[in-house]
């Protein structure tokens, strides 16, 4: 299996990115992350997942080692495929998604296109487990963030926006101040 790949990019087409090491030509579906690594030109290093069915072989592209790690726990989850897989990965850091999962946040899941409710709910609860997310989050703050978080999507935010505005507010202040604190950091 091909595990990483080390090269040019020298293409950038709508079904991924074309490596090419040592002459051989390697089509590379890649997350957001993994495409700006290679837009910047010279050698590129990108981690790669190779996806073997009996009628295609696929790699998939990441800017990192966690990306990677993240895609391939949720191909294990039912109904989840590489494509939908690569979707949930491309949206938010592994580090946001793992903090979804603990909080056990569906919502963040379904904003992604191809998602559905029970789709969402399957990613949680399969994941929870098996995904470390680092230190507990005491309920309170769990809840306070979810609060926060939809009272911006309810002012207009998309829940990844909403999620990417509460990042940078301090966890520690109650749902009501959260959101103070994002609309004064968004204006």
């Amino acid at each position: 299996m091909i595990a990483r790949l080390r090269g040019t990019a020298v293409a950038h087409r709508p079904e991924g990115l074309v490596i090419d090491v040592n002459g051989v030509g390697y089509l590379v579906a890649a997350t957001p992350s993994a495409v700006r690594r290679a837009d910047g030109g010279g050698e590129v290093t990108i981690e790669i997942h190779t996806h073997v069915r009996e009628d295609t072989l696929q790699l998939y592209g990441f800017a990192d080692a966690a990306e990677r790690e993240l895609f391939e726990h949720l191909l294990s989850v039912s109904g989840v495929g590489p494509k939908v897989a690569l979707a949930i990965v491309s949206g938010s850091s592994p580090a946001e998604l793992r903090r979804a999962i603990a909080l056990e946040d569906t919502a963040r899941f379904e904003a992604i296109p191809g998602i559905g409710k029970k789709t969402a709910q399957r990613v949680v609860l399969e994941l929870k487990e098996k995904v470390g997310t680092g230190a507990p989050t005491p309920e309170t703050r769990a809840d306070g963030h979810l609060v926060a978080r939809d009272a911006l999507v309810e002012l207009g935010y998309s829940v990844v926006d909403a999620e990417r505005a509460l990042a940078e507010v301090d966890t520690e202040l109650p749902a009501e101040e959260r959101v103070r604190e994002a609309l004064k950091k968004a204006a």
